[in-house]
């Protein structure tokens, strides 16, 4: 992997914050689609794809004379708000899809052509006499005194006008509801209908599409097809069909007619409105307007690409091969293309009944293990998180499995995010909220350099509240319902990618209400977090756990117990689902390998640190001998919780083998610290 310095970095001459991951060089991809599907790593290959199959579709190539003015007006305009984006997210992306000139250049051409603007000025008419007309309707509320009793009519108003406007305002509503930093509450309630209930275009258009996408005609390749959409979105629908070849039943997702144009015009005017309103935006969300822009157009126009979806698609089938408790759907590669895609169709039943599941034979409470399971690891370990899974996206499977449908909207987190992630939990778990306030910042909830201590109040009586009777009464609406109250009150601004998590939380988190309203959501998850703790291959992930268990400089022995009894419990659980009860001879592996809490490396990388970590050492020694007494006792009831689980022989094994790296390494510490001593001394 080559470092490469992003172009947008230098055009600009302030520093800029280091990133914890290098800058990485994007390399083009294969001429064909389905060889450009093989195994590769997650994360940053995954965006190498997306961006640079962007750019080779972004905008027809200019001249160099036209290539040195657009990157001049790029950095002038755009630049900025973008370079924002990639310290954020760890990152830089040096090609991309998305960018305000590329935007203006599709939508007034090189050079500008006349009825472009007169497209435009039509445009910008319409939107505005529109949207003036349901603000003076605001305005007018507000000046008799009744703007708080028609507040449920003029939210449906509202969700009235948006679908009327076209795909772009549907969509900006349906990220709008999930952005209380921007909208109330309550007219967020009514613009989450959006995400669930758009009217569909006809059958003879979709049947067309598919045709154009084909090439061929539609009854050569389906025996059948659906006459009526099984769903329709703000971008597209879906239909059910039957391939003619193979009998198999699959679901057809066609774009909306016309939607590219529509949607490139809409953001061209979306920007040029956020240039007007980037000083009422610094003020009160501590960002410019045109970085929200920014980052809705630069995930709109990733969405509307169908070849892009199926590659989350794969993504989400690789992180997901070796968990037989989750079912993604294969993708037909060679049926799928930009406006057209192609897939397994999933025979579930739907997650809000808890009827079915029973009469299915399963178990509900393993299948919200299951759940919950699935949605940490593509927070914590993956990096790549469904973004909308509502009731029609989730299913339970037959044998137990949970199945997710729709990958079009998706939320990325780098490394450094999802480290920081979990620096959040650590330090809430510390009470540690100066810091957590910090993690914000890092996150990009607060704009660089802004003062958090008027902050660290507000987040410690919300998490003193949320946890006040106890983790178990712990839930994300309320803690989220709290915050939305803080975004009012700070200039907090919540990332897209961010919103998309908070959302797709708690949309999971009211699918596991509706299959048991008494269920407690950290009662799966802490003991998920447990055991990521205890045993994640990731190092930088087991150093968190050194702070989880030290509270100002005390070891905390109840702490490790707790969580060492959390992770049995997660490993238990997961043992109980249907799903890892098959005769198939991998999976059974797979399943055996599950019931043990494996310590191998945590143990390892324990006695690395006691060797070659001075600091550590001295503090574990500590731990041992505080209050002047030896904690045998606390040693003795550790090792008894962790005898059933603990293969010693391996463990040894492992440790003898390491054992020259390891004498070697304390040896080099030992020696740094003799050398550090001595310099001391004689300065």
């Amino acid at each position: 992997m080559e470092a490469c310095t992003c172009p947008s970095t230098l055009a600009s001459s302030a520093p800029l914050p280091q990133l914890k991951e290098p800058c990485r060089l994007r390399r083009p991809l294969s001429p064909s689609f389905s060889s450009g599907l093989g195994r590769r790593p997650r994360l940053l290959n995954r965006h190498r794809r997306l961006h640079v199959a962007a750019a080779a579709t972004a905008s027809p190539p200019l001249s160099r004379d036209s290539q040195a003015a657009a990157a001049g007006a790029d950095r002038e305009g755009g630049t900025a708000a973008l370079e924002q984006l990639d310290i954020e997210r760890g990152v830089c992306v040096p090609f991309r899809k998305y960018s305000p000139e590329a935007v203006r250049r599709r939508v007034l051409g090189e050079p500008p052509r006349p009825g472009a603007f007169f497209s435009l000025a039509s445009r910008g008419v319409e939107i505005v006499w529109n949207l003036g007309l349901y603000w003076s309707s605001l305005a007018y509320d507000c000046l008799v005194g009744r703007d708080e009793e028609v507040v449920p009519f003029r939210a449906s108003q509202l969700r009235e006008l948006l679908c009327d406007l076209g795909p772009s305002f549907i969509k900006a509503g349906q990220v709008l509801a999930n952005r209380p930093d921007i909208v109330r509450e309550d007219y967020m309630n009514e613009l989450c209908i959006l995400q669930d209930d758009v009217p569909p275009f006809p059958n003879q258009v979709a049947f067309a599409i598919i045709e154009e996408e084909l090439g061929q005609p539609i009854e050569k390749v389906f025996s059948k097809i659906s006459s009526q959409t099984i769903a329709a979105a703000s971008l597209g629908q879906v239909y059910r069909a039957t391939l003619r070849d193979t009998g198999e039943d699959v679901a057809i997702k066609v774009q909306r007619p016309g939607i590219e144009p529509i949607i490139y015009r809409d953001l061209f005017l979306f920007r040029t409105l956020a240039s007007f309103l980037n000083g009422i935006s610094l003020q009160k969300l501590g960002c410019n307007a045109e970085l929200i822009v920014d980052e809705f157009g630069e995930k709109l126009l990733e969405e509307l690409d169908y070849t892009l979806e199926a590659r989350n698609i794969q993504d989400f089938v690789d992180n997901f091969k070796n968990d037989p408790s989750v079912k993604i759907p294969q993708v037909y590669r060679e049926l799928s293309g930009s406006r057209v895609i192609v897939m397994e169709w999933i025979d579930g039943i739907r997650c809000t009944d808890p009827q079915a599941i029973k009469e299915a034979g399963l178990d509900v409470e393993a299948f919200l293990t299951v759940g919950v399971s699935a949605a940490l690891r593509q927070l914590l370990e993956f990096g790549l998180f469904h973004g909308d899974p509502h009731p029609g996206n989730i299913f339970a499977m037959r044998d137990g499995r949970i199945a997710y449908v729709d990958f079009g909207n998706v939320a990325v987190l780098s490394q450094q995010n999802k480290q920081i992630l979990i620096d959040a939990v650590v330090h809430a778990v510390n009470e540690d909220y100066v810091e957590m306030a910090n993690d914000f910042t890092r996150l990009g909830f607060l704009a660089p350099e802004t003062d958090v201590s008027p902050i660290v109040p507000a987040l410690e009586a919300i998490w003193q509240n949320s946890v006040g009777k106890g983790l178990a009464d712990f839930n994300f609406r309320s803690v989220t319902g709290k915050f939305n109250q803080l975004v009012y009150q700070y200039p907090i601004r919540i990332p897209e990618r961010f919103s998309l998590v908070i959302r797709s939380l708690l949309t999971q988190e009211g699918i596991c209400f509706t299959l048991r309203p008494d269920f407690k959501f950290l009662e799966v998850a802490y003991p998920y977090v447990a055991k990521r703790l205890l045993t994640d291959p990731n190092p930088a992930l087991r150093e968190r756990l050194i702070q989880v268990l030290f509270k100002d400089g005390l070891f905390q022995w109840k702490r490790l117990e707790n969580l060492i009894v959390l992770a049995k419990e997660n490993v238990a659980k997961m043992n109980l689902n249907p799903a890892l009860k098959t005769k198939d001879l991998e999976k059974s592996r797979s399943s055996q390998a599950e019931r043990r809490l494996d310590l191998t490396e945590t143990i390892k990388d324990g006695a690395k640190m006691f060797l070659i970590d001075s600091g550590i050492r001295r503090q574990l020694l500590m731990a041992f001998t505080e209050d002047s007494r030896l904690h045998v006792q606390e040693l003795v009831d550790i090792y008894r919780l962790v005898e059933g689980e603990l293969d010693v022989p391996s463990v040894a094994i492992e440790l003898f083998r390491d054992l020259p790296n390891l004498t070697r390494e304390f040896m080099l510490s030992w020696s740094d610290s003799v050398l550090s001593d001595r310099s001391r001394t004689s300065t």
